[in-house]
């Protein structure tokens, strides 16, 4: 590394460690830039992903009311998939190379995604237990050190909250309703419980990321902060529910102020982002079919923007 280089390292450094927003056109780190591309990326892979499992539940919803409210939460996953793809473009990388990433399966996104929803219950478990996890992963990215990944994250949050509390109220009815209902939803949170656990990534121990993420303020807490975050905010929901979180080593510990936990099946997160879990194979199927399937909408878009790009540059001649 040459002087010139070293020299604008600790610029940068100092910069972050005093709180400013890195921008766009600011010089940066080679490593912070590809850091960002990978987790803006991965970030907006999961929000286009995860509009599988919950997409085929629209017209099975069980009633309008229900299917409405579905639908406007998978379209606002959709949304935020384009803010934080355009978040990524800024750092000098196409929407196409990233769509290429995704659809071959080189890129990653989160492996919650690779588990089924079977039941109307699941879709009340993955609003609260799933879109509760990212927000408390996401809260703490509205603080982030890139500037343009820090705004797309502000209304972000505000969406992902309400759909955290549509899906509580899922589980809710469900919980007030027959022992049926009940125990469909009991059923739904022991096979979410830990999945949903293991989105905070692994253990700080093992996440060879997080000590860099942590210096840059990419991240304000690690992943097993956050993890433990999400169970002391969790688990009284769940005792308002009646329902049993799936974990005989879960108890309050007075001295710490947190709730103990047991350990989690880290064979069973690798696996799944190894590609071997339950729908790896079927949503990256799924994902390339829509993309081919809507090759003729993205060539009519792109023509109706070049003859309006013609008819603008017509008028001004």
């Amino acid at each position: 590394m040459d002087n010139k280089t070293r020299d604008l390292e600790v610029e940068f450094q100092a910069r972050i460690d005093s709180g400013e927003n890195i921008e766009a056109k600011d010089w940066m780190p080679e490593k912070y830039r590809k850091t960002h591309i990978r987790q803006i990326s991965q970030h907006a892979h999961s929000e286009v992903i995860g509009m599988l499992p919950e997409g085929n539940w629209i017209t099975r919803a069980p009633s309008l009311r229900r299917k409405v409210a579905l639908l406007a939460k998978v379209q606002d996953e959709a949304g935020h998939g384009l803010y934080l793809y355009s978040a990524a473009e800024t750092l000098g990388i196409s929407r196409d190379q990233l769509m290429e990433q995704l659809n071959s399966g080189k890129a990653k996104y989160s492996s919650i995604f690779n588990y089924p929803t079977v039941t109307w219950a699941d879709i009340g478990a993955v609003g609260w237990l799933v879109d509760g996890a990212a927000i408390i992963n996401q809260v703490m990215l509205t603080k982030t050190s890139y500037g343009p990944y820090a705004r797309a994250m502000v209304r972000i949050c505000k969406e992902e909250s309400f759909h955290q509390r549509q899906g509580y109220e899922i589980m809710l009815t469900l919980c007030n309703g027959t022992e049926v209902q009940k125990a469909m939803a009991q059923d739904a949170l022991n096979r979410w419980w830990w999945p949903s656990m293991m989105m905070f990534g692994p253990r700080d121990e093992d996440s060879p990321n997080t000590e860099q993420s942590m210096k840059w303020k990419i991240k304000k807490k690690t992943n097993d902060e956050l993890r433990q975050q999400f169970v002391d905010q969790t688990v009284p929901q769940a005792e308002i529910l009646g329902l049993t979180v799936p974990d005989p080593d879960l108890k309050w510990n007075e001295k710490t102020g947190h709730y103990d936990f047991g350990e989690l099946d880290w064979e069973e997160f690798w696996n799944v982002v190894k590609g071997n879990g339950l729908c790896n194979k079927k949503r990256l199927a799924d994902r390339n079919k829509a993309w081919d399937e809507g090759a003729w909408v993205r060539e009519a878009a792109t023509v109706h923007a070049e003859k309006k790009a013609n008819r603008r540059l017509n008028k001004a001649v």
